[in-house]
């Protein structure tokens, strides 16, 4: 029998992870591959290669659709060659992103810009992101991968609502009003909306509802009503007040958690008690990866994480991300009980991980001791001061971002399925 997701079960999978996290405590560095300075070298020459030839097919690219599609084309084996070179990604995990994640990206970025021509491109990378862990989760669930309207609308929840609650301009009292309602929305009561932000949020919802209707899938909605739970208790991170590290870990643990839980069971509709608890894990480890990646803005803006609260009084940060490198290789290996999950999967997803914390490893050097870095350099494919300082070169050319995004969503090609699902589900409710 499948599980339902109540608070009684959150509570359980989070006391899980906080135990699974408290065990990678004190553990050295897990082992990982390792890069000396030619090797180095090479995969920054691959990295600097790619970054030219993208900016030069940006700048010339082709008329008409054929043209636009053919550059694309020669994007696409731009990358190929650099996961090759530069991440030694194998073939098969290529392919996979070739061929299944970047055309789901596509899909979500085309439909949100049909859906809202105000969203910015940050909310569609935010929301794809989101889409992406989704259609991670199908192949180990045994579906094929594919952007579906439930993906799509829970995906584009999150620059509606998560950003919404994360924004100080607006009020306590507002939020909690709109934070009622939305629940009250999600638990399936019929409430006409009071403005043009519930009207997006219902819509989004009703995507959700004609794929998985509530009478057959109650796993679904009690994802929805837990990932807003946790939102909610979140905003006490954001004010300025005294909390114990481990209520700052509890309180992330079922943000991240019921988020990628939610994730999971939009991917099948329902899941089995061990994938339950992979996708919670998984969030749970994505939550603390983007808490350590946002250092800098949550001290600055005084947000409190178990990153933050740490840096803020002078400690550094190696012990708290040898751990979190710890628990991703526990995650990992929770993965390998599923029955559907492959190898080359697993090692796609460790690698992401990995490269997720030492990436902000290499944001964050003030944090960390000189030792620590060495060590930390050593398991990525590029130099620190490298990656800060492409960082920083290409923080000035957000119009080449901007380029690159419309040339892929440029298509007259809306017969792709997953696309032409969505948009005929948008056009029922704008009717």
């Amino acid at each position: 029998m499948e599980p339902r997701f109540d608070d009684t079960w959150v509570a359980s999978q989070v006391a899980r992870t906080m135990s699974l996290w408290t065990e990678c405590a004190g553990q050295p560095m897990p082992d990982s591959p390792r890069y000396g300075i030619a090797e180095h070298a090479q995969r920054e020459a691959a990295y600097d290669r790619a970054l030219n030839q993208v900016e030069a097919l940006v700048k010339r690219p082709g008329r008409g659709q054929a043209g636009r599609t053919l550059t694309q084309q020669k994007m696409i084996a731009v990358f190929a060659q650099f996961a090759a070179h530069a991440l030694d990604l194998e073939p098969a995990a290529i392919a996979l992103i070739e061929n299944e994640f970047l055309p789901a990206g596509t899909c979500l970025a085309r439909w949100a810009r049909r859906f809202d021509p105000a969203l910015s491109m940050a909310d569609i990378v935010q929301a794809c992101r989101n889409a992406w862990t989704a259609c991670g989760l199908q192949p180990i669930l045994g579906e094929p991968i594919g952007m579906t309207t439930s993906i799509l609308g829970y995906s584009l929840l999150y620059p509606y609502t998560d950003n919404y609650l994360d924004r100080r301009e607006i009020g306590a009292d507002a939020k909690l009003k709109f934070s009622a309602r939305f629940r009250q929305r999600l638990r399936g009561e019929s409430m006409a909306p009071l403005n043009s932000h519930e009207v997006t949020l219902w819509k989004l919802v009703e995507l959700i509802e004609r794929q998985f209707p509530r009478t057959l899938y109650d796993q679904v909605f009690d994802c929805l009503l837990a990932i807003h739970q946790a939102q909610e208790a979140s905003l006490a991170q954001m004010r300025p007040r005294i909390m114990e590290q481990d209520e700052v870990l509890r309180i992330s643990c079922a943000k991240g958690g019921t988020s990628v839980l939610a994730d999971a069971c939009l991917a099948r509709g329902w899941l089995r008690r061990e994938e339950a608890q992979f996708g919670f894990a998984w969030g749970v480890l994505l939550q603390l990866g983007d808490d350590l990646q946002d250092l800098d803005e949550d001290l600055k803006r005084g947000s409190t994480t178990i990153f933050s609260k740490s840096a803020a009084t002078g400690e550094i940060l190696d012990p708290l991300v040898c751990q979190l490198l710890n628990l991703s290789e526990r995650v990992g290996d929770e993965m390998r009980g599923l029955p559907h999950a492959s190898a080359m999967l697993e090692n796609l997803l460790r690698m992401s991980w990995r490269s997720l914390i030492i990436g902000a490893v290499a944001n964050a050097p003030d944090s960390f001791s000189s030792e620590f870095l060495a060590e930390a350099e050593s398991r990525s494919p590029f130099r620190f001061a490298f990656l800060r300082e492409r960082k920083k070169k290409l923080a000035g050319k957000s119009g080449l971002y901007e380029n690159l995004f419309n040339l892929f969503l440029e298509s007259e090609d809306e017969n792709q399925i997953a696309f032409g699902r969505a948009t005929a589900a948008l056009d029922m409710l704008s009717a």
